[in-house]
């Protein structure tokens, strides 16, 4: 296959974007250009995420490597101002990722909304201020990246708990290592009365 072919045909050199039901948040999949070498791809294009009307700024890459498959780790949020987007994906193995939308004003509000990532697929998921997140690892030695675009701020990071009746994530099998912290949040109506600051979220 000559790569040349690939060079010429520009749309197919773009990221592709496939909103979710839930309004703001998005599967990002690679376009590949490949050659009997293997392939190429952009991850981020500060143009191409703009023209979304997506963050184009990130501050910080973080990183986590889970062990054990069944590893739970969310969900997870920060209050405004460190309001954080996040742009995760998965580079060894795989996780079932999940968001939750937590804006008052969204006619999807509690709504939640789970892909597979994998080292394999390389999609990412993209999640908006407003949103809890977290993930379940579906192998061992899941090790996944993640864009986030504020910094971290430990007095305004807070959580739902991951089987919260009030959201009811249906997760692909029951989680088996869960930190005593994840385990330990809230219900999620608890913490929306303590932590009025959610109101202020635009869907």
């Amino acid at each position: 296959m000559c790569l040349s072919s690939y060079l010429t045909v520009g749309p197919r050199e773009r990221m592709r974007f496939t909103e979710t039901d839930l309004k703001g948040a998005y599967l990002i999949n690679l376009e590949k250009r490949g050659d009997e070498r293997g392939f190429f791809a952009r991850l981020f294009c500060e143009e191409e995420f703009g023209q979304q009307g997506l963050a184009t700024k990130f501050v910080q890459i973080n990183n986590s490597l889970s062990a054990q498959r069944g590893t739970l780790r969310g969900m997870h949020y920060q209050l405004p101002p460190a309001g954080e987007v996040k742009l995760v994906r998965c580079v060894r193995g795989s996780l079932f990722d999940v968001i939750v939308d937590l804006r008052p004003k969204s006619r999807t509000h509690l709504k939640w909304f789970g892909a597979e990532l994998t080292a394999e697929n390389r999609t990412m998921m993209y999640v908006p201020v407003g949103f809890a997140h977290g993930f379940l690892t579906t192998s061992e030695d899941a090790e996944a990246f993640y864009l986030v675009s504020s910094f971290y701020a430990p007095e305004l990071e807070r959580g739902v708990r991951y089987n919260d009746p009030a959201i009811g994530i249906q997760w692909p099998f029951e989680p088996m290592v869960v930190s005593a912290k994840d385990a330990a949040h809230p219900d999620y109506s608890a913490e929306h009365h303590l932590n009025s600051e959610l109101k202020e979220l635009e869907a």
